[in-house]
């Protein structure tokens, strides 16, 4: 019994040694990450070369495919800021619908920016516009604030191109695109339900932090622009929809058509090459250089400027999610989902619940969203190798539970209460009360759509 139950517990040892080094040693996460695999390894009875030998696997197979996606994503964003799409896209939403209804707009920007950009990036990008916002009207920053961050995290945690969903659809072998069309299905209620309904109640929980003002001098000069130099809302939003558009167009044709296992005819190979992640994301960034570069009358020196600026911030994220891969390859490798599914056999859990619980835990535990799902699918990939289980759901289920109650190892807790100038319980109240109700309707509508697909 206890050889059963040994995996299991080098897991959880494993995750408490790498918990201590984030946390209380203070070592850098992709440093912490290879050294956990590393004593996992041991700890599982792996021989020694073998262990380096699967990170090594591990880290080339989850960079492999989605570092093309990864740095793609961040140029089509970097081009959207400083080409002024962002800022045309939540400009005009909030002018259309106007103050009444400026909460509802500075959601659908924000969930229309968060599909192109990262949730960091589009922290920084609309929270001045928040903070404007708010004071021209005079209400709480919060009431326009919360949100819009329960956007930009929803897209964060459920749909492609984001590093998360896109990683653990590769590692699960699920199609991208209809993890794609089935995470807007979530998605849209989710965000609805989190965001403009909770800020109703959110100031009951913590009246005081509705009467607090952030500060945002910590983002410096932040890039202005006059209405004349703004590229138009319809190409600033079919540029940001572009690579969505081209995967969705793949997916739906697909499940028409019922040729989901390759290519019939020139057409077909046409568009599922063009709607394959990497090309899609290819396509948009050479679309957006001239859209929100050239077009825009800037120098084509400036706008390869911008696509550098966009690399630097996302390097040591690239090896934090290897380091993440080669935790979950140490997982498979080391036996750990054959002592799970003989722990696990008979209890009629679902692999859906399994998922979400598992990355919640990891969530809690680790603090990284992406850390989390990684090392989940490594978890529970051999169970679901005898499940028929849709598996662009369990990607879906996965990325709930990786947003499960945000605390004081996310970086975004802490992004989050020093812009808007809260204290610790405040933050709780609102920024993790957010995303935990974010990971539980999201895991509830996935079990839902489960039942139908």
């Amino acid at each position: 019994m206890m050889y059963d139950i040994w995996p299991l517990l080098s897991v959880m040892i494993g995750i408490l040694f790498l918990l201590v080094l984030i946390m209380k040693l203070k070592l850098n996460t992709f440093i912490a990450l290879i050294v956990t695999a590393v004593l996992t390894g041991i700890l599982l009875g792996m021989p020694l070369d073998k262990i380096i030998a699967t990170i090594e696997t591990g880290m080339g197979g989850t960079l492999g495919h989605i570092a093309l996606i990864f740095g793609l994503g961040a140029m089509l964003g970097k081009l959207l800021a400083d080409g002024g799409g962002a800022t045309q896209i939540a400009d005009t939403l909030i002018y259309k619908l106007g103050q009444k209804y400026v909460m509802w707009a500075m959601v659908i920007a924000s969930f229309i920016i968060g599909i192109a950009l990262f949730f960091e990036v589009g922290l920084v990008l609309l929270i001045p516009l928040v903070f404007t916002i708010a004071k021209r009207m005079k209400i709480s920053q919060l009431m326009i604030g919360l949100p819009m961050v329960t956007a930009l995290s929803v897209t964060h945690g459920f749909l492609p191109p984001h590093p998360g969903p896109v990683v653990i659809a590769k590692e699960l072998n699920a199609n991208i695109g209809e993890v794609l069309l089935y995470g807007f299905i979530v998605a849209i209620p989710v965000t609805i339900i989190a965001g403009p309904f909770f800020v109703k109640l959110a100031p009951r929980l913590s009246p005081q932090a509705f009467q607090r003002e952030g500060d945002i001098s910590s983002l410096g000069a932040t890039k202005t622009f006059h209405k004349t130099e703004l590229p138009s809302f319809k190409l600033s939003t079919f540029t940001a929809l572009l690579p969505v558009i081209l995967m969705l167009m793949t997916t739906i044709w697909q499940l028409v058509s019922g040729h989901q296992q390759g290519a019939t005819n020139v057409f077909e190979r046409f568009l599922y090459f063009t709607g394959s992640a990497g090309t899609a994301m290819l396509i948009a960034v050479l679309f957006a250089i001239y859209s929100m570069g050239l077009k825009q009358q800037r120098r084509m020196s400036d706008i390869m400027d911008s696509v550098t600026q966009a690399i630097y911030p996302i390097g040591m994220m690239i090896l934090i999610i290897g380091g993440g891969g080669a935790f979950k390859q140490i997982l498979i490798d080391g036996g750990v989902g054959k002592s799970i599914e003989h722990f696990f056999v008979g209890a009629q859990m679902s692999p859906l619940l399994l998922a979400w619980l598992v990355a919640a835990l990891l969530r809690l535990a680790l603090g990284s969203a992406t850390v989390a799902a990684i090392s989940t699918t490594g978890i529970i990939l051999p169970l679901l190798q005898t499940s028929d289980v849709n598996l662009a759901l369990v990607v879906l289920a996965i990325g709930a539970g990786s947003v499960f109650c945000s605390h004081v190892n996310d970086a975004g807790f802490w992004m989050f209460k020093e812009y808007f100038g809260l204290t610790v319980k405040e933050t709780f109240l609102t920024w993790s009360m957010v995303e935990t109700i974010i990971s539980v309707t999201g895991f509830v509508f996935v079990f839902l759509l489960s039942l139908l697909v």
